[in-house]
């Protein structure tokens, strides 16, 4: 997931229209009512409840998290702007197995300065919003952007600026980085979406198009990072989820694309599953067999404070079930 204020840019207008069909049981939209919300990640629990992140501009936008029940066609604030001055949120990530919601917070700034506090990995109690801890980025700078648990409960987020990968291991205090030192390419390659398949992290580039994979080692370390050759280029990959032993990727550039990744090895096939999405396609999460696109509306972003012309967004794709 990428943003327009702390990160050069990346606003292209997608079709409208697209492919999406919806499971006969689940909506085959969710609404995310509100002005000026810049909708950028979304996440799912167990249940079927959808979480929603969002961010502001420059006092526009709503810096909230949303959440939609399980079938509903509508979400409601959840979590309402923070109290401190933080523009929002970026990524969110549901596990249930901690009861928690994992969000990443977008660092304090000043008007067209420099940082006044650090981006944040937060942890937000699933059932009721509160606020259970917090970590800084440990790098400088940093712009926490999205999350990825793995099986042993290490929590993983990418650290967009600096090009790393955080980690915080169960029973940690503070985040490490886990896998960087320019890996993934130079600082302005956008490092954007994350998963894990298995014993693999992935992790996306929005600026230079880019798939990579990072061994997780029995010990936990880091192994040598591989980019994924695939059998045709990826526009502005943005946010990524496992899905069964694939992944699903959204793709903002060009006409704004749902793709499922089949990986064997570095190799990766590429798939459009959906195309088409009004505004802009910054996120995905699966529901039953509905995965759903969040839509942005970047034209608005780059006209404050117009107003977008329809509701905000979440679209369903009828994917089946997991590989």
């Amino acid at each position: 997931m990428t943003t327009k204020v702390y990160v050069a840019g990346l606003f292209i207008a997608l079709a409208t229209g697209g492919s999406a069909l919806a499971s006969p049981d689940l909506p085959a939209t969710i609404s995310i009512p509100g002005d000026r919300l810049f909708t950028e990640s979304l996440t799912s629990s167990r249940d079927g409840t959808v979480y929603v992140a969002s961010y502001g501009i420059d006092g526009y936008g709503a810096r909230t998290i949303y959440r939609a029940s399980p079938g509903s066609a509508v979400a409601e604030v959840w979590i309402p702007p923070a109290t401190d001055m933080s523009p929002g949120y970026l990524g969110v990530f549901a596990d249930d197995s901690t009861n928690t919601l994992w969000a990443c917070v977008l660092p304090e700034r000043m008007a067209g300065g420099p940082q006044t506090a650090p981006s944040i990995l937060r942890a937000f109690d699933l059932a009721t919003g509160a606020i259970k801890a917090s970590y800084p980025l440990p790098t400088s700078e940093a712009i926490c952007n999205d999350i990825a648990i793995a099986g042993d409960g290490a929590v993983y987020a990418t650290d967009t600026e600096n090009m790393e990968i955080v980690r915080l291991r169960p029973g940690a205090s503070a985040l490490e980085v886990w896998s960087g030192s320019g890996a993934f390419g130079a600082r302005g390659g956008i490092l954007d979406g994350i998963a894990i398949l298995g014993d693999r992290l992935f992790v996306n580039t929005l600026a230079t198009n880019k798939l990579f994979a990072v061994p997780i080692e029995p010990d936990g370390a880091a192994g040598p990072v591989s980019a994924i050759e695939l059998n045709r280029p990826i526009l502005a990959p943005d946010g990524m989820r496992s899905f069964g032993q694939d992944l699903l990727l959204v793709e903002s550039g060009g006409p704004g694309r749902l793709s499922r990744v089949t990986l064997s090895g570095n190799s990766g096939v590429v798939a459009t599953l959906g195309e088409g999405y009004p505004g802009g396609a910054v996120a995905v999460t699966v529901v039953g067999t509905n995965a759903y696109v969040l839509t942005a509306q970047f034209s608005a972003e780059e006209t404050l404070p117009k107003t977008p012309t329809r509701p905000y967004e979440a679209v369903a794709v009828d994917v089946g079930t997991a590989p």
